[in-house]
């Protein structure tokens, strides 16, 4: 099989490469300068010269805050290029797996939220994920869309690596503790991807790390881990702080863990709890030379 996996360098996309790497497919990863997100128009013709069995579409505008002072770029890249690929995908015939957010629900509802609950985003970035869902599916309608949240990993930028940093300076760290979700592991997504394709799967689905926490609760499951496996780490705690102390531009969803029941159906899947995973991930960090 012919794969295309967008947003190879980011965080999610390595982790998808390095699933691939010895594998029998064959395996294209175009850089940004070829496949430019921002030129939507130009994604036909990407498409058109690789003709590729199967796009994994991992690259995506995740600013949130940025996305609401530069709306612009966010359904650029998000909406448009989402669809433009789809667009292509559907004439070549092959086949398409789309990443979503937790971000496409506003977070009101005190269950988690299945893949048939509505979805009301709060801001730019969620709902220019929520119309690349629709945009995806009109065009491609036999194409997946993965829904996930909270995702960190080794490399690249995100929460994980920045309590470390901060708790490695001895900076104070205040962290909202009113915000639920789960933090996802890039690495468990990547293995998820894999088989959903195994299968020929379609349709919207929702996957994250099993059980549920604050941003709080994240931090101090980080600082705990990572002391324990010899993090230099001059913050030891973090604060809990509520919403309100905190304000950004965009507006999070209070609640907005997944439901991921039809998923582990589907693949008859054991999905691994959350802080398990965070000390995977924190090995590979602490063994990495170049993350």
């Amino acid at each position: 099989m012919k794969i295309l996996v967008t947003g190879g360098s980011g965080q999610l996309g390595r982790e998808v490469l390095k699933r691939l790497r010895g594998s029998t497919h064959t395996v294209i990863a175009p850089a940004r300068a070829e496949l430019d997100l921002l030129q939507p128009e130009r994604i036909g013709a990407v498409i058109d010269r690789y003709r590729p069995d199967q796009v994994i579409h991992c690259a995506a505008c995740t600013a949130v805050d940025r996305a609401e002072s530069e709306p612009q770029t966010a359904y650029t890249v998000n909406r448009d290029a989402s669809a433009a690929l789809a667009k292509a995908v559907a004439q070549t015939g092959g086949r398409m797996l789309c990443m979503s957010t937790d971000f496409v629900f506003d977070g009101k509802q005190s269950r988690p939220y299945t893949e048939d609950d509505a979805p009301a985003p709060l801001g730019v970035y969620g709902r220019s994920k929520r119309e690349a869902e629709l945009a995806v599916l009109d065009a491609l309608p036999q194409a997946v869309v993965l829904r996930t949240a909270w995702v960190y990993g080794a490399h690249g930028h995100n929460f994980v690596k920045t309590i470390l940093r901060v708790a490695g300076e001895g900076k104070p760290l205040r962290v909202v503790d009113d915000q639920l979700g789960t933090p996802t592991w890039a690495a468990d997504i990547a293995r998820v991807i894999m088989l959903l394709i195994a299968i020929d799967a379609r349709g919207i689905l929702h996957y994250t790390s099993a059980g549920q926490t604050s941003w709080h609760g994240f931090a101090t499951a980080i600082l705990e881990e990572a002391h324990v496996l010899g993090f230099a780490l001059r913050t030891r705690e973090a604060v809990p702080i509520p919403t309100s102390a905190y304000p950004l531009a965009a507006t999070r969803p209070a609640c907005s863990v997944l439901d991921t029941g039809r998923i582990e159906r589907l693949l008859s899947l054991s999905i691994p709890y959350w802080r398990d995973s965070l000390v995977q991930m924190l090995k590979e960090l602490r063994a990495c030379a170049d993350c």
